[in-house]
């Protein structure tokens, strides 16, 4: 695995100290694009639904699930036939192998209600149809992205690259999903989109033997990764996973890895987790250990730092910690290195997505909160062989919520997980407003010399 170069024997500054001075803050010129990505909520997946009982609701010993199961086998064959027809009539333009799931969730009820009943054929996939419902997964937003290079790079025009975006989606009752979409990028020209396709799927699931093992989701009813929704499975992300940071992470053989932390939601708090994958078609879901595992916006490094791997984080909810560790999986504390100074962060500072690695440094996106709650972006750089050693930091917001984003389901903010280096050129993807995705590019030697 290729490192950063080794800390030439230097001590960890002050929290706060950002080095020396290299000259006043300037504007950076910085091209908003015409491109969005906005929610759609005809995007639909067929998932598991399963009635709940009142408790005052029982007849008889039955649940609700086993009366709607008995109703269903008591249905006269022409009256079955008919309303199957009629159920397939609407699902099949919308979603591929509708017979097969609704098998599966035939299965899945019987084993839930403990194999008490059994039905073949149309019968079988109607019951399965009562125990499953439709979910626009993205009806209500789609953003803060994060970015990074996709695998194949096979057929991209001279310069240009093709690259792999997460996204935070939301459908019904603010549940946050994964979802994915792809483009190409060539620096000085405009971004291209790949159309999503209209239909999308949910991942078979490998559940571990303990809570504490990888659950593995393998994604291969999906033909385009636009197709790709990962869901909260666990009851540890009941209330859904938040905010991928992917990063493209070098391993010890020379392969790469593509992970990223996420925020699980669960009932009794959040914590952080790691989603892993060398193909986006199977991925491993690990839980993350340690004291500071309970916390929000932990972003990899791509490469290990002195033989350990490395994060950003803000677990105190209001600075930027260098997090290092041996085991991927288990965190233990760090070392603050960079804290609220200006008015645009005064309420809190947080790093976007992973660090990036230029000749100069680290160049590190970072959010800042200020007075009403108003959400800007803006950047510091690390010294690449000692992160915790901050050279700059910009004086000014390269972002700020313009007027025509101000407006959403959390006004004023901008919000990003990650941004791509291509060249001198970069190009820095972002939610608006907690509803959609805007994109951004802007040059390196501008930035770096804005920052003091």
């Amino acid at each position: 695995m290729r490192q950063a170069p080794a800390r030439a024997g230097s001590t960890v500054p002050p929290a706060g100290n950002e080095g020396k001075h290299r000259k006043m803050s300037a504007d950076v010129p910085i091209l908003r694009s015409p491109h969005f990505i906005k929610p759609d909520h005809r995007r639909t997946v067929i998932r598991t639904f399963m009635p709940g009982d009142s408790p005052n609701a029982l007849e008889q010993g039955q649940t609700r699930a086993e009366r709607i199961v008995e109703r269903i086998l008591g249905l006269p064959e022409d009256e079955l036939a008919d309303e199957y027809a009629r159920l397939l009539s609407v699902l099949c333009g919308r979603h591929r192998d509708v017979e097969k799931v609704f098998l599966q969730r035939y299965e899945n009820a019987r084993e839930l209600l403990r194999g008490s009943f059994s039905a073949s054929g149309a019968r079988a996939k109607l019951i399965g149809a009562y125990f499953s419902e439709e979910y626009a997964y993205q009806s209500a937003a789609l953003f803060n992205p994060s970015i990074v290079r996709h695998p194949d790079q096979s057929g991209c025009p001279p310069g240009a690259l093709r690259f792999i975006l997460s996204l935070r989606a939301i459908g019904e009752g603010h549940l946050s999903s994964i979802a994915f979409r792809t483009g190409t990028w060539q620096p000085g020209r405009d971004i291209v989109l790949d159309a999503a396709s209209p239909l999308a799927a949910t991942p078979r699931i490998e559940y571990p033997e303990s809570d504490d093992a990888a659950v593995h989701l393998h994604c291969d009813d999906s033909r385009d990764l636009s197709e790709t929704v990962l869901f909260p499975i666990l009851e540890r992300q009941r209330g859904g996973i938040e905010d991928l940071r992917l990063t493209s992470l070098e391993m010890e053989d020379g392969s790469t890895l593509f992970a990223g932390t996420y925020t699980a939601v669960g009932g009794r708090g959040i914590a952080q987790e790691l989603l892993a994958t060398r193909n986006f078609i199977d991925f491993k879901m690990h839980r993350l250990e340690g004291p500071i595992a309970a916390s929000k916006g932990m972003a990899l490094f791509p490469c290990l730092i002195e033989g350990h791997y490395a994060m950003l984080g803000r677990h105190d909810n209001e600075n930027i910690w260098l997090l290092l560790s041996e085991n991927l999986h288990h965190w233990d504390g760090g070392i603050r290195i960079v804290k609220p100074q200006l008015t645009w962060e005064f309420t809190q500072l947080g790093n976007c997505g992973s660090p990036i690695e230029t000749a100069d440094g680290w160049l590190v996106f970072t959010h800042g909160v200020g007075a009403m709650r108003e959400y800007c972006i803006g950047a510091c750089l690390l010294d690449r062989s000692d992160p915790s050693h901050v050279i700059a930091r910009t004086r000014q917001p390269l972002l700020r919520p313009s007027p025509e984003e101000r407006y959403g389901y959390v006004p004023n903010v901008v919000y990003s997980c990650g941004a791509l280096l291509s060249g001198n050129d970069i190009l820095l993807p972002y939610g608006v407003a907690d509803s959609f995705t805007a994109f951004s590019t802007l040059s390196l030697d501008a930035l770096l010399a804005a920052m003091d």
